[in-house]
């Protein structure tokens, strides 16, 4: 079996690498781009960072939690406190920009129609995003009361609930993929 004849039978496996890889490989430079070249005066670190620790300090609020947030003057990030104790950092790395990123390039490269690839991208995105805002106040309040489990909290249950639902939106992208028809 030569090289040609193993790329002419995996086609659709190199298209959908070469678009996965290429959609993840620009936007990720464009984000990067957006993260060291544009600032915003009122908001610190970045904006969407900003607007997360913003978000989840509204959510414990709600639940009626003494809580605010402040940016670290030496660091670009913002902490959590609630009562008295400063609970979490929130840095660019927090604001579920990247893992969107991620989901959407799984997307694209297995798009079908322009309207319903779109639309999915879009319901995606802000699960993903809104279930960010919640990771980050659960995990707030789980540290709140049980610090002790800070590498389990933050390393091992949130991420794999983040990752789990954008692995089940994949799943459910394929399962449906074939039955689109394309607009």
């Amino acid at each position: 079996m030569n090289l040609k004849s193993v790329i002419k039978k995996n086609k659709a496996v190199i298209k959908f690498l070469l678009i996965f890889f290429g959609t993840y490989i620009v936007l990720a430079l464009l984000y990067q781009a957006y993260i060291k070249y544009v600032t915003w005066e009122n908001y610190f670190p970045d904006y969407v960072t900003h607007k997360v620790a913003e978000q989840s300090y509204h959510v414990i609020d709600f639940l009626g939690y003494e809580t605010y947030i402040n940016k670290n003057s030496k660091l670009p990030q913002m902490q959590l406190w609630v009562k008295e104790k400063p609970m979490v950092r929130i840095i660019e790395g927090c604001n579920s920009i990247s893992v969107i990123i991620l989901f959407l390039s799984f997307i694209i490269a297995f798009h079908k129609g322009f309207k319903k690839t779109l639309l999915f991208i879009l319901f995606g995105s802000i699960l993903i995003y809104v279930l960010n805002i919640a990771r980050i106040a659960l995990l707030t309040l789980g540290l709140y009361y049980y610090p002790e489990y800070r590498d389990l909290l933050h390393d091992i249950i949130f991420p794999l609930v983040i990752y789990g639902v954008v692995f089940l939106l994949w799943l459910y992208w394929i399962r449906n993929y074939k039955k689109m028809p394309a607009t």
